[in-house]
């Protein structure tokens, strides 16, 4: 039982911080497979979570110090990025990629609302809990 509940502890705390590693290292911890991917996910939903709640003064402060522009310019590469992926593609990318807390900022940045972003990643990384969790279980071992 002590393993369990430290394989989740393992599995929600990387999910927050580098979501790759969280499964394989909350299973390793002890964790089964199941509680493993779903602590892994309310770990990365928990690090959007907590950039959406600081809201508009984290994002002016990012767009003064990223320089992102405000309005919308095409021929900016994050405006051109946004416009072809958009919110969706931000979810399904930032799991592997930037993680939460990035995405969440990056989001705000281009004037999302918070509930979308946060609905946004929290489904987005679902695929990669069932991926990686199928992956741990049949013991693939992915190189570096």
């Amino acid at each position: 039982m002590l393993n369990m509940a430290t394989g989740a502890a393992v599995a929600f705390g990387l999910g927050f911080l580098y979501f790759i590693s969280a499964i394989p290292a909350g299973a390793a911890s002890g964790s089964p497979l199941w509680l493993a991917a779903v602590s892994a996910w309310a770990g990365y939903s928990a690090g959007a979570l907590v950039v959406l709640l600081a809201g508009a003064p984290l994002r002016d402060w990012l767009i003064r110090k990223l320089k992102i522009p405000v309005k919308r310019d095409t021929s900016k590469l994050v405006w051109r990025i946004w416009e072809r992926w958009g919110l969706a593609g931000l979810g399904l990318l930032a799991p592997v990629t930037i993680g939460p807390q990035a995405g969440s900022i990056l989001a705000l940045a281009v004037g999302e609302r918070a509930l979308r972003v946060f609905v946004a990643l929290s489904i987005g990384v679902i695929p990669y809990c069932v991926l990686f969790a199928i992956l741990v279980g049949l013991g693939v071992k992915i190189a570096r």
